[in-house]
C-alpha cells in the first residue's frame, strides 16, 4: 500500500516537514500565535500536528459517511480548537475547494458531471457565495458561531430524512432548461446502459442555489450537503450525475468565497496546510476501508459527530459553553 501512494505520500510529508520548518520562522516573530487563543500555553507547532492527525481521521471519516471535508472541518475545529471562526472558516473552504479539484477534472472527463447543469447553478452560488463571505466577516463572531450551529443541526436533520433516488422520474422537461439545453446522457457502468436524462423545476432549483451559495461562503462548509438533495430531488438529475456536478461546482463556488477571505487575511497556513495533507490522506485511507464497512453504521457515526458539534457551536456562540 505505501508503494502504490508513495507519490502522493511522499511529497505530502515533505510538505508537512517543511512547513513545520518554516514556521519556526514565524514563530520567532510571534506570527503564528495569531489565530491561537492568548490562554493557550502550547508550543505553536503542538497545534498544526493535532490538526494535521485529528484532519486525517476526519478524512477518512468523511469518506466513509459519504459526506465533504469542510462540512465536518468548521463545526468540530471552530468548536474545540483555540482558533479564531474566521480563521476556521477560511480554512474549511480551502479544505472543501483541494478535494473538488482534485475530483473535477476526472468527473468531467468520464461524463459524470455536466457542464450544462454545473454552470448556471454555479453563476448564481458563486455570486452568492462571495456576499455569504463579506456577511460573515462583517457580523460579530457570536451571532456567526450560533447560526452556524444552527445551520448545522439542520443539515443533521437533512441528513436523516432526505432520500435519495438513483433515477428520478421526470416526465416532461420545463421551458428555462429546454431553453438552457440542461440534458444528457451517461454510461452506467454498473448496467452496462446509457442513460438518458433532463431536469424540471429548474427556476425553484435556481432560487434554492442563492440560499445555498450563501451559507457555503457565509459558514465555510462547501456546500455538498445542499447541492446532491437539490440536483437529486427538486431538478431530478440522476444520483450520479448530482453527486458528481456537486464535486465539480465546489471548486467553483468555494473558490469565489475563499478570495475574499484570503482577501482580509483569514487563511492562515498554519492551519491550511496540515489540514489539507491530513484531509487528502484520510481520504485516501477511507477509499481502502469503504469497501469493508457498513456505510450505514458509518452515516450514523457522522451524523452523531454533526449533531454535537452543532449544539457545540450553538451554545458557544450563545454563551452557555465556552
Amino acid at each position: 500500500m505505501l508503494r502504490r501512494y508513495s507519490k502522493v505520500l511522499l511529497p505530502a510529508v515533505l510538505s508537512l516537514v517543511f512547513f513545520l520548518m518554516a514556521g519556526s520562522v514565524f514563530a520567532s516573530g510571534e506570527v503564528a500565535a495569531a489565530p491561537v487563543a492568548a490562554a493557550s500555553a502550547a508550543p505553536w507547532w503542538i497545534w498544526p500536528l493535532v490538526l494535521f492527525v485529528v484532519t486525517f481521521i476526519m478524512g477518512i471519516v468523511a469518506v466513509l459517511g459519504g459526506v465533504g471535508g469542510g462540512v465536518l472541518f468548521v463545526p468540530i475545529i471552530g468548536g474545540f480548537f483555540p482558533f479564531h471562526l474566521d480563521f476556521v472558516r477560511g480554512a474549511g473552504l480551502l479544505v472543501a475547494l483541494s478535494g473538488a479539484l482534485a475530483a473535477g477534472p476526472g468527473l468531467l472527463k468520464k461524463g459524470m458531471a455536466d457542464l450544462r447543469l454545473a454552470l448556471p447553478v454555479a453563476l448564481i452560488a458563486s455570486a452568492c457565495a462571495i456576499v455569504g463571505a463579506m456577511i460573515g466577516l462583517a457580523l460579530p463572531t457570536n451571532i456567526v458561531q450560533t447560526s452556524l450551529g444552527a445551520t448545522i443541526l439542520g443539515i443533521v436533520l437533512i441528513m436523516l430524512m432526505a432520500k435519495k433516488s438513483e433515477y428520478p422520474e421526470v416526465k416532461r422537461a420545463d421551458n428555462l432548461s429546454s431553453a438552457l439545453r440542461i440534458s444528457g446522457i451517461y454510461y452506467e457502468a454498473s448496467s452496462g446502459q446509457e442513460v438518458n436524462w433532463k431536469i424540471h423545476r429548474t427556476p425553484q432549483g435556481l432560487a434554492t442555489f442563492i440560499i445555498i451559495g450563501v451559507m457555503a461562503g457565509m459558514f465555510g462548509l462547501g456546500a455538498g450537503w445542499a447541492n446532491v438533495p437539490v440536483l437529486n430531488l427538486m431538478l431530478g438529475a440522476p444520483l450520479k450525475v448530482s453527486v458528481a456536478t456537486s464535486k465539480f461546482l465546489l471548486s467553483i463556488t468555494d473558490t469565489s468565497a475563499a478570495w475574499i477571505y484570503v482577501n482580509n487575511g483569514a487563511v492562515l497556513p498554519m492551519m491550511v496546510v496540515p489540514s489539507i495533507i491530513g484531509i487528502m490522506l484520510g481520504s485516501i485511507v477511507g477509499v481502502r476501508i469503504l469497501a469493508k464497512t457498513k456505510p450505514a453504521a458509518v452515516r450514523y457515526i457522522v451524523i452523531t459527530m454533526l449533531l454535537f458539534a452543532g449544539l457545540r457551536a450553538f451554545l458557544k456562540g450563545l454563551g452557555i459553553w465556552t
